[in-house]
């Protein structure tokens, strides 16, 4: 069951599954990625399946190889899970080239399910993009268009929209016209990087409104698929039924919870990854 009481607003059918497909990278860490996603989907009540677009070999430690997936490879995935599954949602992370962009952009105009989560993974932790210019124009102009919502951090926000990395909330602020621009319904741009801060603060961009999300800043190391893991409850929650502003809160509330519980894993020597089943214990 989710791990939340709340209604939806506008419930699924009883007999009807909350499917989410995640189609992202795998993690042989097990903490971000593919991994994480499933993680979130089913802890937060949906059912996940998946389209695995590249093989990383990492740990807590970092990243110390990726193997992308040939192309062909991901559309036949793409194929087998639309083909038979009622997916409601779709969540978007790592995509390592641009025609793996393109072939995603394109099955799911094919496709069209009810909910599009993009979480335009780009930039690493230390600094170093992960995409190619050509790349991320390809995402801007074929997969962003079609997002119900985007939920960059600030180093992706900026490379999105030719900025500077924000240093505060009035640098934040001043990014929303840029990125509302990029054509996606709405942006979720992450404020976990103002680490100054006392509280991590969130800008929910809607066509015509701006709202703040805030929640108290977790003082541990162990943050470890974050990004991978709040989108993912989004589109959780938005195949559930949720109302995209609700669906948000809630997943804000659950990564929240997440990070303030993973403290209680020991996982390897470097950055662990949140507790997904906190409320299990």
């Amino acid at each position: 069951m989710p791990h939340s009481a709340a209604t939806p607003s506008c419930a699924n059918s009883l007999n009807t599954t909350p499917i989410v497909l995640t189609i992202a990278g795998s993690d042989s860490g097990g903490g971000a990625g593919i991994q994480a996603d499933i993680k979130a989907i089913s802890a937060t009540g949906g059912y996940a399946c998946s389209v695995i677009t590249a093989i990383t070999a990492q740990n807590t430690l970092g990243v110390s190889g990726i193997f992308a997936i040939p192309v062909e490879h991901i559309e036949k995935q793409l194929d087998a899970v639309f083909s038979d599954l009622n997916v409601v949602a779709v969540k978007v992370g790592m995509l390592a080239d641009a025609d793996i962009i393109k072939v995603v952009a394109d099955k799911i105009k094919q496709y069209r399910p009810k909910f599009l989560v993009v979480d335009p993974v780009m930039v690493a932790t230390s600094g170093d993009l992960l995409l190619q210019q050509s790349a991320i124009n390809t995402l801007k102009t074929a997969l962003l268009p079609l997002a119900d919502i985007i939920t960059p951090n600030l180093p992706e926000g900026a490379a999105l929209i030719g900025s500077k990395i924000p240093t505060n909330e009035d640098e934040m602020d001043a990014m929303v016209g840029a990125l509302r621009l990029l054509g996606a319904r709405s942006v979720l741009l992450k404020g976990g990087h103002l680490e100054q801060d006392q509280n991590s603060n969130d800008l929910l961009i809607l066509p015509e409104d701006v709202e703040r999300i805030s929640a108290k800043r977790i003082n541990t190391q162990n943050t470890h698929g974050t990004g991978c893991t709040l989108s993912s409850a989004i589109a959780s929650h938005l195949a559930q039924g949720y109302e995209l502003v609700e669906a948000v809160a809630l997943a804000k509330r659950y990564i929240s919870q997440a990070i303030a519980h993973a403290d209680e894993l020991v996982i390897g020597k470097g950055h662990g990854p949140v507790h997904h089943f906190y409320h299990m214990d």
